[in-house]
C-alpha cells in the first residue's frame, strides 16, 4: 500500500549520523525501521508504517533538540529498554510532559529524538 499523500503531512527526514551503518541498525532494531543501502554508501529508510521516509546525513551537527520528532510506541517502558540497551541515553523519562507519556533519548548519531505512547485511560 503506498503512504498516505496529504498536505502538512511530515514525509522525509534526514537525521544527522555519525556512523550510518551503526544509526540505522539502531532504528532498524529498536523501532522496526526499513532501511535500504545504496551504492556509495547511503543509507535511506522508511518507518514501521511506510508512511514516514528518510535518511541518514554524515557531516552534520546534531541537534540538541531543535526540532524534535517523536516515535509512535506500543509501550514506552519497553521502548525505553530497547534504547538502552543499544547504549543510548535516555535524557528525559517519563513522567517530564504533565498528561503525556514521552521520554526523550540520544540517538548514536547525537540526536535528541523523543518517545510517544498514547495514554490509556
Amino acid at each position: 500500500m503506498p503512504p498516505t499523500l496529504k498536505h502538512g503531512k511530515i514525509c522525509h527526514v534526514e537525521l544527522p549520523a555519525t556512523d550510518l551503518e551503526r544509526s540505522a541498525s539502531f532504528y532498524e532494531r529498536v523501532f522496526d525501521w526499513h532501511g535500504r543501502r545504496h551504492p556509495g554508501g547511503a543509507i535511506t529508510f522508511d518507518d514501521s508504517t511506510g508512511e514516514v521516509s528518510g535518511h541518514w546525513v554524515p557531516g552534520r551537527a546534531p541537534a540538541d533538540p531543535g526540532v524534535l520528532i517523536y516515535i509512535w510506541v506500543d509501550d514506552i517502558d519497553v521502548a525505553i529498554d530497547r534504547v538502552r540497551a543499544e547504549g543510548c541515553e535516555i535524557v528525559q523519562g517519563v513522567g517530564a510532559d504533565p498528561g503525556e507519556l514521552t521520554a526523550r533519548f540520544r540517538d548514536p548519531g547525537g540526536n535528541i529524538i523523543g518517545l510517544y505512547e498514547e495514554p490509556r485511560d
